[in-house]
């Protein structure tokens, strides 16, 4: 009986609630996950002229996720790989990158935990929300110019409970090249965050989970900001981006805004780059440069109990004076909604948006644009 009973605690458990895991006492656990966005998009050739410019018919993301934790449950790992064509990179550059996310944690306390490894830098809310968590197919403007991304360091997480509030600590130091780097400097990145929570706790840690799902029954307020300075960037957008002709020094600043209540929702999210001189230029006089300026983001959205949720969003960014000539203004506009049948892991969503540059809203201006994007995400 005693072999017998031996034998049994050796086995793994399986289970499928979260993903499908798998665990045996408390010696290791793994998450297994996935999902894909399937999507369709349209864009016009300009504000006046609404035949079609651009159809892109794709699937957006196929992502596997793996997480869990080995030895003890204080030791945990998180990795992430990527098969579609966009999230490889192969869009903007020639080498495939399949590794999003490869990463150990040690916790050290409930409240505080360091990372080792690749891994979001603590940047703007809306990048590091996962882009399963969106309420609009596609993360704005602001984000796609200016954001952090993913990089290779040490990152040190640090929560602190006054009274029902808390604030959130959160800091980095990586290479300041982006995923899967080659040594290419001695430069790095150094990078810092603060989270204050007036009310408490987010629902089921809705303050990285966009519009209000939870219909939260009391307010719930995320107030945050956050510094990143890139020393000798190689590249354009400092983890992201073509390579610079000569390194280049640059800080990203960040600041938002969150809130929750009875199924509404509203988000403000402001940035702003600086360099010294963000232009290169190779011996050909071909010039790249880093895009400095700032941008405003705004997003409100209201969630009904039969789990539709309407939503608009307004992008604002604004070029600095250095890259003026080079760059021109951009607003955007997005509306529609979407219908959620297990939260965030399978909905299906569907908005229509306007561009104009210029600060020029006017259809017959140059460079402005509809679109639209139909979108289903499924997952485990």
């Amino acid at each position: 009986m005693a072999l017998a009973q031996s034998e049994s605690d050796e086995r793994a458990l399986i289970q499928v609630k979260n993903g499908i895991s798998i665990s045996q006492d408390s010696l290791f656990l793994l998450n297994l996950r996935f999902r894909m966005q399937n999507r369709i998009g349209l864009t016009t050739i300009s504000g006046e002229n609404l035949n079609i410019n651009q159809i892109e018919a794709r699937v957006r993301r196929l992502r596997l996720r793996l997480d869990g934790y080995v030895l003890n449950q204080r030791m945990q790992y998180y990795v992430q790989l990527a098969f579609s064509k966009a999230d490889q990179d192969l869009e903007t550059g020639t080498i495939s990158q399949i590794v999003r996310d490869a990463i150990l944690y040690y916790h050290f306390t409930p409240q505080f935990y360091m990372g080792f490894g690749q891994s979001k830098l603590p940047g703007n809310r809306q990048r590091v929300i996962s882009s399963g968590q969106q309420q609009f197919a596609d993360r704005s403007i602001v984000n796609a110019t200016l954001t952090l991304d993913r990089d290779f360091g040490v990152f040190v997480y640090y929560t602190l409970p006054v009274h029902k509030t808390e604030l959130i600590f959160k800091g980095a130091i990586t290479s300041g090249d982006g995923r899967n780097a080659s040594p290419i400097n001695d430069g790095l990145a150094y990078t810092g965050r603060v989270e204050f929570l007036p009310f408490g706790k987010f629902t089921n840690g809705g303050d990285y989970s966009e519009g209000d799902i939870e219909r939260e029954k009391k307010p719930k307020l995320s107030v945050a900001a956050g510094y990143s300075f890139n020393q000798k960037s190689s590249r354009t957008g400092g983890q992201l981006g073509a390579e610079l002709y000569q390194f280049r020094d640059f800080g990203t600043f960040s600041a938002d805004f969150f809130f929750k209540y009875v199924g509404w929702a509203y988000s403000a999210e402001f940035m702003k780059r600086s360099a010294e001189n963000p232009l290169t230029t190779n011996n050909l006089g071909s010039v790249r440069y880093i895009y400095t300026g700032a941008g405003l983001n705004q997003q409100l959205s209201y969630y009904f109990p039969n789990k539709v949720e309407i939503a608009a969003r307004y992008s604002q960014l604004w070029p600095g004076s250095q890259i003026r000539s080079l760059e021109r203004r951009v607003d955007e506009m997005w509306l529609g909604g979407g219908k959620y049948f297990n939260g965030h892991r399978i909905k299906a969503q569907m908005h229509i948006s306007y561009r104009w540059r210029d600060g020029v809203m006017a259809t017959s201006h140059t460079g402005n644009r509809w679109g639209t994007i139909f979108q289903v995400e499924f997952g485990i």
